[in-house]
């Protein structure tokens, strides 16, 4: 496809100018960004290796919100990590379309799991006697195969958007990443329809998919009225786990595309929030409140010092 773009690459403007400040961000995001993949990859080993925790939907789901986490941070974070000690931050055409690919694919996927994961909750508090028919192997890898799908048609739907996209004059972008309207300030052309198209397919993505785990959590809490003390606190401290995960990634989210196509100074801010500490912060939530996991990952140590110790 022809787009027209006289752009080769574009310039980023950064985190901040000052290289002290650059320095910090480079610190700073360098650990947060190891303890994303060590914390996110942790979290995948053990399930994996955890027969009894593989064989539970919400931890199979879990699983892949973890290695969708430590994806959608490669995505951003790295680069950011490298033009944090460069004065000139430049990213190719190609670069650019690709990260914005990748973290549409890998939040849109995310997104899917997060509902899957809120439907899976439901049959359990309030069809436990179903429960384990109703949420079969089957169903669970044809919802994570719905991710995959649902992510590739979100991410693709917007590259063929900005694809289209004559750039031919200035190449700043205002922004520590590629992202959709920081791109259409530079386009040669009335992006109008464009931005209306960007708030139709993400803004709308992520209220559709809030809208839907507000009404299952809602259920799911006015059922609870009928649990046991013991079952309720069991629950509630479940799902309180799920809606805090789902209140860190969604609210960023919907400030930044569910409105006009404008840019606000706090926007890189928010970007970092759900790009960065969203993935760093999601396996916390869910390893620190949660028995089973520390268990089993006290159980996968032993293992490995055990093989080490034969060796």
């Amino acid at each position: 496809m022809q787009n027209h773009s006289f752009v080769t690459e574009f310039l980023l403007q950064g985190f901040s100018q000052n290289p002290h400040i650059q320095k910090m961000v480079f610190v700073v995001f360098l650990f947060v960004y190891i303890g994303t993949i060590w914390c996110n990859m942790l979290i995948v080993v053990t399930i994996i290796f955890s027969p009894a925790l593989l064989d539970s939907p919400m931890y199979f789901f879990l699983a892949y919100l973890s290695f969708l986490d430590a994806s959608f941070s490669s995505v951003i974070t790295p680069k950011m990590i490298v033009d944090s000690l460069c004065e000139r931050k430049t990213i190719s055409f190609q670069g650019c379309m690709v990260q914005i690919f990748g973290v549409h694919f890998f939040s849109g996927a995310e997104v899917i799991v997060l509902t899957a994961m809120a439907y899976d909750r439901y049959v359990a508090i309030c069809k436990p006697l179903h429960y384990t028919s109703i949420m079969n192997r089957t169903l669970c890898h044809v919802l994570v195969g719905v991710a995959w799908m649902g992510g590739f048609l979100h991410s693709i739907i917007q590259i063929l958007f900005t694809f289209r996209l004559p750039f031919c004059g200035p190449n700043v972008i205002e922004h520590f990443m590629c992202d959709l309207y920081p791109l259409l300030k530079l386009a040669c052309t009335d992006t109008h329809i464009f931005g209306i198209l960007v708030i139709a397919n993400s803004g709308s993505f992520c209220i559709i998919i809030v809208s839907l785990l507000l009404v299952s959590y809602g259920v799911i809490l006015f059922s609870l009225r009928k649990q046991s003390s013991e079952g309720r606190r069991k629950a509630l401290s479940t799902c309180g786990s799920h809606i805090a995960v789902v209140v860190l990634f969604f609210i960023p989210c919907m400030f930044i595309y569910a409105r006009p196509p404008t840019s606000f100074s706090v926007d890189k801010m928010v970007s970092i929030f759900y790009t960065m500490l969203t993935p760093l912060l999601n396996p916390l939530i869910y390893t620190f409140r949660n028995k089973d996991m520390k268990n089993a990952i006290k159980k996968l140590q032993k293992r490995l010092v055990a093989i080490s110790h034969v060796q």
